[in-house]
């Protein structure tokens, strides 16, 4: 993974292959953000105007090169786009996540690089942070299966040095730890979302969870067919009996102490999903390799917690099938028993995620964790309701999807919060078991939240997030943001773990 620095050298001066500097549009057109002044200086006070005449506006995300003919210790300067300026008084901060998505995008333009300074924006620790987080979040790429196209693309940039008059201040330092750990598990959710579904079936997505939970320190139980069959875990069995690669359910642990709050984090892990016997139409299943994002998603999350010392207990179950049809697979009007005893009428086989998390939500409700929250790509109907970049929070408590709503702000992810409307549930009802898996095909992002609620213990607090459309990116890439696996989730789950450890949750 690349590396982020913390210098106070001045800009002009450093040496590097590029240098990045922050431009704005404000009132009277464009207008240079804090950090580029030593640049300007070197360029004689016509940084602007060079920019300029290079058609740039200033508008978010928007990157200019312009050669600095000597003028720096790099011989390329990168203006980047931060949108309109801050408009309050004093002394002016940037928001967070524009910063973040500045600095990916500049490190997307500049890969290929191996040194590049930045002198965005960096006053306080909140921008040192979003700087050094974005930075390394775009300076991504999934090469494991590149051959002959190798050399037609570029490595990521190997080093950022973040320009900043704090760059000796603890806490700045801190921040920039805090980034490469939480970075490195969103790459590891992406490489693990990147993976073709003909090399991660559940047994050796079940070792990658280990490989990368024991590499973290971090306790693991792994459940196999025979093991999920002898403990009535139906849900999971149901799903992943069509499939010659059989189910597996992952348990990783990291134990702050006795007396600790406790969090259950839960993710839906189908290695790919064809839609079993209700078989989906092909285009729907060209990427259903990101069917496990969840898991990933708790996977990596649960890792970073443990390099980060959080001081909470975390639990994490990811629930592993591959949905497929055949002889053996489950049919509509099968009913499942869930572990726990609840009994399921499948009335479609592609509403399979649910199925697999139910078993793992009634087991995570065992231990009466203090808050459970489960992340799942589980419903085409959030992409309706919401788009391809922002998640849907559900929850049986309303300050607590409110403040996974504020996590998830303050961590950089889009998500937005979506109600349980209790008069959906009874479109559920079964006529031969307990529930059915399918309801009002109207509000079907919020029939399958409901559908899960049915499974979380009593009296326990429980957040749902669908990833559905966020998990993976089929547009170009943006931001910070590649195309492909993306991560989602994992931030948001990291900062929820330090509320909880802080007492706020």
């Amino acid at each position: 993974m690349s590396t982020v620095s913390l210098s106070n050298a001045k800009p002009a001066g450093l040496k590097v292959e590029a240098l990045v500097i922050g431009v704005t549009n404000g009132p009277k057109g464009l207008v240079l953000a804090p950090g580029a002044e030593d640049v300007d200086k070197a360029f004689k006070g016509r940084l602007v105007a060079t920019v300029q005449a290079l058609g740039g506006t200033g508008k978010k995300n928007e990157v200019v090169k312009l050669p600095s003919l000597g003028a720096t210790g790099a011989p390329v300067v990168v203006a980047v786009g931060l949108g309109p300026a801050p408009q309050s008084k004093g002394e002016a901060t940037y928001d967070e996540e524009t910063l973040r998505r500045a600095a990916g995008t500049a490190a997307r333009a500049l890969a290929g690089s191996a040194r590049v300074g930045l002198a965005l924006p960096a006053s306080t620790v909140g921008e040192i942070a979003a700087v050094a987080e974005g930075a390394l979040l775009g300076a991504y790429a999934y090469r494991s299966y590149r051959v002959a196209s190798k050399a037609d693309h570029k490595d990521p940039v190997d080093a950022f040095t973040l320009l900043t008059g704090s760059a000796r201040d603890r806490a700045a330092k801190k921040a920039v730890d805090r980034a490469h750990t939480l970075v490195s598990a969103v790459h590891l959710a992406r490489d693990l979302v990147n993976t073709p579904p003909s090399d991660l079936p559940p047994a050796v997505f079940a070792d990658e969870a280990s490989k990368a939970a024991k590499d973290a320190g971090l306790s693991v139980e792994v459940l196999d067919e025979k093991a999920l069959r002898k403990a009535g875990y139906g849900g999971i069995l149901g799903v992943g009996q069509g499939s010659s690669r059989p189910p597996r359910l992952v348990k990783i642990s990291y134990r702050s102490g006795r007396g600790k709050k406790h969090l259950a984090l839960v993710g839906k892990g189908i290695t790919f999903d064809s839609g079993g016997l209700s078989l989906k139409p092909s285009s729907a299943m060209e990427w259903m390799k990101a069917d496990m994002g969840g898991a990933a998603a708790v996977i990596a999350a649960v890792t970073a917690v443990a390099r980060l010392g959080l001081d909470v207990n975390v639990t994490a179950w990811a629930p592993m099938a591959e949905n497929m049809p055949s002889g053996t697979a489950q049919r509509p009007s099968d009913v499942l028993r869930i572990y726990g005893g609840k009994t399921v009428e499948v009335l479609n086989t592609d509403a399979e995620g649910r199925l697999i998390l139910a078993d793992a939500l009634v087991r995570a409700s065992e231990d009466s964790p203090d808050l459970i929250v489960d992340v799942a790509t589980l419903t085409g109907a959030q992409l309706v309701a919401l788009g391809s970049r922002t998640s849907a929070i559900m929850a049986n408590d309303d300050d607590l999807r409110t403040a996974v709503y504020e996590a998830a702000k303050g961590a950089g992810e889009q998500m937005w919060p979506m109600p349980l409307p209790e008069e959906l549930r009874a479109s559920m009802d079964s006529s031969v078991a307990d529930i059915a898996n399918m309801g009002d095909k109207y509000g079907g992002m919020l029939v399958a939240g409901l559908f899960l609620r049915d499974f979380v213990g009593e009296g326990l607090r429980w957040a749902h997030l669908d990833i559905a459309g966020p998990a993976f990116n089929d547009s170009p890439p943006h931001g910070y943001t590649p195309k492909g696996g993306t991560g989602a989730a994992v931030r948001t789950l990291v900062r929820l773990a330090e509320e909880v450890a802080a007492g706020a949750l």
